[in-house]
């Protein structure tokens, strides 16, 4: 206490008052009391730490980061329907236009021969259609325009005739329409089980990209490239995602199919590419998939802003050369589902 007599003192010479005294006394025993608290906590510090709670800080800066809460949003489920009271037809056959503006025209057709479906712009795109009367999906790929639709029946070898056409000028919501659906190309619905499997993926992905790498790391390890398949396909055959998910394997259309199926599910625009890679000119299908934002999907894949930007499971999964991976310049698109 003799620090604080010796003040005492000399405050009594300059003519300061008691109550002065003891304001400032008290300041000091304050700032001593601080100091000396700071000091016991770091003499223990070298033993254990304590771990602050993650709460924003009241002052200009933080200690901690809190942790982020932010999960990725998905958006409503985008499906296709067949509404056979709207569509127009004729000699058996069914063709439903009233969802053109979102990306699809469906169809379905009863004969005793083999048909055909054709959607016709620039690009011509021939499909294989049921003569059951199932319903079959597909997508307007060539965007805003006029389109012809023809149901072709088979009348002698390869030669088919039409059965029933119609036009129609399409003007779709945005350009993503065809590409967040299912399809025959691509088919599932909302009880599929990679529907559920993406949708488990979405509830722990903090935004689009992860979101993509988990679908993208799951295929890439759960599924393996079929050679027996491969080599005894038929021509129309089409994948059930569903299938590829449950036997772990499939070929390449199966890969692309299987993907597309997730990530659309779940609100993010996929096409289904076909065409040629090279060196050999091997007929091969992948994926494209859009994002506005920048970012990366895998160290392979560069999420270009505001472009569709390549996805190739086949060859990531089986451990190909990664130079048929990348920038694109091997794959030449022939056509788009």
């Amino acid at each position: 206490m003799s620090f604080f007599k010796s003040e005492k003192r000399y405050l009594k010479r300059s003519g300061l008052s008691d109550r002065f005294l003891r304001i400032q006394g008290l300041k000091v025993l304050k700032l001593l009391m601080v100091i000396m608290m700071s000091m016991t906590l770091m003499g223990c510090s070298s033993d254990q730490q304590t771990i602050p709670e993650s709460r924003p800080s009241s002052g200009s800066e933080s200690t901690s980061e809190p942790e982020s809460t932010e999960r990725y949003e998905v958006p409503e489920f985008a499906d296709s329907v067949f509404d056979k009271d709207a569509a127009r037809s004729k000699n058996g056959a069914y063709i439903d236009l009233s969802n053109v503006s979102k990306g699809y025209v469906a169809v379905s057709a009863v004969s005793d021969a083999r048909l055909k479906f054709q959607v016709i712009t620039d690009v011509t795109y021939n499909y294989d259609l049921s003569n059951n009367g199932e319903v079959s999906i597909f997508p307007l790929q060539s965007g805003n325009g006029e389109y012809q639709f023809r149901v072709m029946e088979n009348v002698t070898e390869n030669r088919y005739a039409i059965m029933f056409d119609v036009s129609e000028k399409v003007t779709l919501e945005d350009e993503f329409q065809p590409f967040i659906r299912p399809s025959d190309y691509v088919s599932y619905t909302r009880d599929s089980e990679c529907v559920k499997l993406a949708s488990s993926f979405a509830q722990e992905s903090t935004d689009v990209f992860d979101l993509i790498h988990k679908v993208y790391d799951y295929v890439c390890a759960n599924v393996k490239y079929d050679k027996k398949k491969a080599e005894t396909v038929q021509s129309g055959y089409l994948p059930d995602p569903d299938e590829t998910l449950s036997t772990g394997k499939g070929i390449c259309f199966d890969y692309a199919s299987l993907t597309a199926a997730m990530l659309r599910s779940q609100g993010i625009p996929v096409k289904v590419i076909f065409g040629h890679v090279s060196p050999n000119n091997l007929y091969h299908a992948w994926n494209m998939f859009y994002t506005e934002e920048a970012g990366w999907v895998t160290v392979e894949f560069k999420v270009d802003q505001q472009t569709w930007t390549r996805m190739d499971l086949t060859f990531m999964a089986n451990g190909s050369n990664l130079k048929f991976i990348g920038d694109g310049s091997n794959y030449a698109d022939v056509y788009e589902y």
